[in-house]
């Protein structure tokens, strides 16, 4: 297999998710504004997503793949299939009781997530409403993550990569259609989070039948391989999603701050999930089945190859994305999502959000390449240490920026703390001898800076001497600027790659 011809793949169909995604916040931003109903909405919705973004794209897989591929090297088809069935049955009892206390005691989860909303009584019950609406959604996700992880492990990588763009679908119908039909119309967002959810789970069904794997779950509370699972999976939550629970303590800090503040941090953190999930969750995805059939076999110079080649992949693709949305900041937010319920002033508040996030970029994807090297060697311990210690400095950066930077000061911190989290991640990992730096890192790193600073530059002189116009234009003369604008920056950013002597087939890398 081709690693870099199916990351290009699953890549290009996490994009079109992604892609879908910006047109749905641009809608909602059209149709709802930032106020007080999407404030309750994203705060609902936070803890759903959260959730989404752990078993999606991080913890649940961690855990269980390994094991799953130990399985399907090891034993039998049919013990393979046991297995799985043991563990859907652990994960539907579990998230069926989580489901339920959820939506019970949803005015406390507010309570916590939300504080502030208090202070406010219709925002505060609105929320609650939302919350309950949106709970549900954690089930179904973590099922529908459940079977991707199955697919992932057999390679059928296309399937699980398009299936959030259901959710999408799902958004963009029901606020250009069901809007009028719910009292208040913010609800429609909430119903169109549920049916997303079905979709996502119901559309992955007949792969996981053509593999054999659709069969009824199974409930056995002393299955041994299902409890290695959920004794891996609990430290694994904390150990790949640290970033994720920064964002849920700092929607409590953005509660006290001014109307607009949850609002503009959700969008920022939105544009961060395009490189984040196309670059990170893809080459994640395809790296811890590999890795975990180089520990398995004790082939440990093959492992340390295999992730220096993630590594140097990494720095090639996500620090022009980081560069590029910290530059265009502007134009990309006015293009996306300004109108007139949200003004130049949301988008200058969210502008300040998005150039502190862009410096979490390169630590969020690294932590997404690095943490599969202990997980495949189902070392949960090390990155939930890790994470832990990340977790506490994130929140005393958030007590020192908050109150001179507000809600920027709160994305900067969960910037910082990410890029923590991955550089002790890689050094313990240079530490315990799993892995070791290929040649010519100083050189590639150099070449990186000259290439970056080419691009950086080149936009900013853009951006500064030519007759950009974000105000007072309409919606697609706005698009053809940032087009351009994103074209001058891959042009420049490439052509001084290939000057500097970089070329595709260097970083091809074959797998069986």
């Amino acid at each position: 297999m081709n690693l870099l011809g199916a990351l290009a793949k699953l890549g290009s169909l996490t994009m079109v998710s992604r892609v879908l995604g910006f047109v749905r916040d641009s809608i909602i931003a059209r149709i709802f504004g930032a106020g007080d109903a999407t404030d309750a909405f994203f705060v609902a919705f936070k803890l759903p997503n959260l959730l989404r973004r752990i078993f999606a794209e991080g913890a649940f897989s961690q855990a269980f793949v390994p094991i799953l591929a130990e399985y399907k090297t090891n034993k039998t088809p049919e013990a393979t299939q046991a297995f799985a069935q043991h563990v859907a049955g652990m994960l539907t009892f579990a998230l069926t009781v989580v489901t339920a206390l959820g939506i019970l005691a949803a005015p406390w989860i507010i309570h916590l997530t939300a504080p502030g909303f208090a202070a406010k009584p219709d925002k505060f019950a609105l929320s609650v409403d939302l919350l309950r609406i949106t709970f549900p959604y954690i089930l179904l996700i973590s099922l529908s993550s459940f079977v991707g992880s199955i697919l992932n492990t057999y390679h059928k990588f296309a399937i699980p990569a398009f299936t959030p763009t259901l959710l999408n679908i799902a958004f963009i119908v029901f606020s250009l259609w069901f809007v009028p039909y719910f009292d208040p119309p913010i609800m429609a967002l909430a119903w169109a989070v549920f049916v997303g959810g079905i979709l996502q789970l119901a559309f992955q069904l007949p792969w996981l039948a053509k593999q054999g794997f659709l069969k009824m779950p199974k409930l056995n509370f002393r299955d041994a391989a299902v409890n290695r699972v959920l004794k891996q999976m609990a430290p694994a939550i904390l150990g790949v999603s640290v970033a994720q629970i920064s964002l849920v303590i700092n929607t409590v800090f953005a509660s006290f701050l001014q109307t607009g503040s949850v609002t503009w941090m959700y969008y920022a953190d939105r544009l961060m999930e395009l490189p984040a999930g196309v670059l990170g969750v893809a080459l994640g995805t395809i790296l811890l089945p590999t890795l975990t059939k180089h520990a398995s076999g004790g082939n440990p110079e093959e492992f340390s190859a295999l992730l220096d080649w993630g590594l140097r992949l990494t720095m090639l693709l996500a620090l022009p994305a980081a560069v590029g949305l910290a530059v265009l900041s502007l134009p990309l937010l006015a293009t996306l999502f300004m109108s007139a319920k949200f003004t130049m002033h949301d988008v200058l508040m969210t502008q300040q959000a998005l150039i502190a996030y862009s410096v979490s970029l390169i630590g969020m994807i690294m932590v997404k390449i690095l943490a599969p090297g202990f997980y495949s060697h189902q070392d949960v311990k090390t990155p939930m240490k890790v994470a832990v210690f990340t977790l506490i400095c994130t929140q005393l950066l958030n007590l020192a920026f908050i109150g001179p930077l507000k809600h920027a000061g709160l994305a900067l911190a969960i910037g910082l703390g990410a890029c923590l989290n991955a550089a002790l991640l890689y050094t313990l990992l240079r530490k315990q001898g799993l892995y070791r730096p290929g040649k010519g890192w100083r050189v590639f790193l150099l070449k990186l800076t000259v290439a970056l600073t080419v691009m950086g530059g080149g936009l900013w002189a853009a951006l500064n001497f030519l007759p950009f116009a974000w105000q007072n234009v309409s919606g697609w003369y706005k698009a053809a600027e940032l087009g351009a604008l994103i074209t001058l920056g891959i042009v420049l950013y490439f052509t001084a790659l290939a000057a500097l002597g970089f070329r595709p087939r260097d970083f091809k890398r074959m797998e069986r």
